[in-house]
């Protein structure tokens, strides 16, 4: 069987769904593939996870029409509270000596009354763009796995693994750090593992969490309270394989006796609701984000530490820059997948990609361990920056993806 598109994506995750429905929109045809149906990807199970969503990249999905979906299940962040501390229950902050508070309503004049982000489930996400990408009508092959890939001089012949082969001038791997596209273009990865795991779970809360976000680091590792709506929060912490391994097995009443060990009273009582999750740690950069025929999406292209939520952010920016490179080739009568266009795209990521993914690493360096001459350095630092108004307004709009040449859909405006 051949099926012809404009655009095949591997990978239908939140990264890949997103850059269909952009392409969809502009008129361009594209054809997501993946090993799992959206029915499944939606499940309570399937994924556990919250993400921080920068607010230009929220305006990237108003601008697509999701608002509706998406804004009864996104929490604004409106401050974000980093500490650092030997005990737990370091997130009440005030009292400790270094700390750092970003708060939304320095940067309002500038953000047009953004918070600091959106904290969303990212099964919320992925019904919002499961149903978006259905009503777009654009065709999603699934269950089916990438078996191989050929690049000719026009077009590109991916093969599936049921014998089916899809045809089109351009694939996009997105379909994570395992990505067959990224494999069979012949490019390479640098990383390496940081030998701890994330544990998540959801909790609700005795008391308002008021919309801040919490990042403190224990001689442990980091701990973050991710608010989310209805008073609840999302987990995030570090720990040893083992140790993650074993509190994901564990006993509700022994989780739950670590838990308040971690989490302190500050906000009161907390319930653990649903399932634990754990996620492997670790850093892995593409060491190209184009070949011929080929460009590279999200994880496929750039899987980072979640120390500061940006992993998903960056996917999120990837698409935006890659379906304005496309689309604008396309109404100019260009050749999609051709080197010329894909190294416009690879142009405008590589910088950001290469030195906000080298940022998180020396953050997750710097942090995640109980040296006590780094303890002091970070702790002097963040004392330092706390008490400098530009240096804080810079990381939030950073942070928020808000600095430098920002793609169309990034401002919030159509393709």
């Amino acid at each position: 069987m051949s099926a012809k598109a404009d655009v095949i994506i591997a990978g239908a995750g939140m990264a890949g769904a997103t850059l269909a429905l952009s392409l969809s929109r502009a008129g361009l045809t594209p054809v997501l593939v993946d090993p799992v149906v959206f029915d499944d990807q939606l499940a309570p199970t399937f994924d556990g996870r919250a993400s921080a969503i920068a607010y230009a990249a929220y305006r990237q999905w108003r601008a697509l029409g999701l608002a509706e979906a998406l804004d009864p299940h996104a929490q604004r962040i409106e401050q974000i509270l980093v500490t650092d501390s030997t005990a737990p229950g370091a997130a009440a902050g005030a009292q400790l000596p270094f700390f750092l508070r970003f708060d939304s309503a320095e940067i309002a004049d500038r953000s047009d009354g953004e918070p600091l982000g959106y904290l969303l489930e990212n099964r919320r996400t992925r019904a919002a763009l499961a149903a978006a990408v259905k009503a777009a009508g654009i065709e999603v092959v699934a269950p089916a796995r990438v078996a191989g890939a050929v690049f000719g001089p026009r077009s590109a012949d991916v093969s599936l693994a049921d014998g089916r082969v899809l045809s089109a001038p351009l694939v996009v791997g997105a379909e994570g750090r395992g990505s067959v596209i990224r494999s069979e273009a012949g490019i390479g990865v640098i990383g390496w593992d940081y030998r701890h795991t994330g544990v998540v779970a959801t909790v609700r809360l005795e008391r308002p969490h008021e919309g801040v976000a919490h990042e403190y680091f224990l001689p442990s590792g980091p701990f973050a309270i991710l608010p989310l709506t209805d008073n609840r929060a999302s987990l995030v912490w570090t720990e040893s394989p083992a140790r993650a391994a074993a509190l994901k097995t564990a006993r509700p009443e022994m989780f739950q006796a670590h838990l308040e060990r971690r989490f302190g009273e500050f906000l009161g009582a907390v319930a653990v609701e649903g399932p634990i999750f754990t996620y492997p740690l670790s850093l892995q950069l593409a060491e190209r984000l184009t070949a011929p025929r080929v460009a590279l999406l999200g994880d496929a292209a750039h899987g980072v530490h979640p120390i500061a939520g940006q992993g998903l952010n960056l996917g999120l920016k990837g698409a935006a820059a890659l379906a304005q490179v496309l689309v604008d080739a396309m109404r100019q009568g260009e050749d999609i997948g051709s080197a010329a266009v894909l190294e416009r795209y690879a142009a405008w990521r590589r910088f950001d990609t290469v030195m906000l993914s080298a940022g998180m690493d020396a953050f997750v360096r710097l942090f995640s361990n109980d040296n006590p001459l780094l303890r002091v350095a970070r702790g002097a630092g963040m004392a330092v920056v706390n008490r400098i108004g530009p240096a804080r307004r810079f990381f939030m709009h950073e942070a928020g993806g808000a600095v430098g040449d920002l793609p169309r859909l990034l401002r919030g405006e159509a393709l």
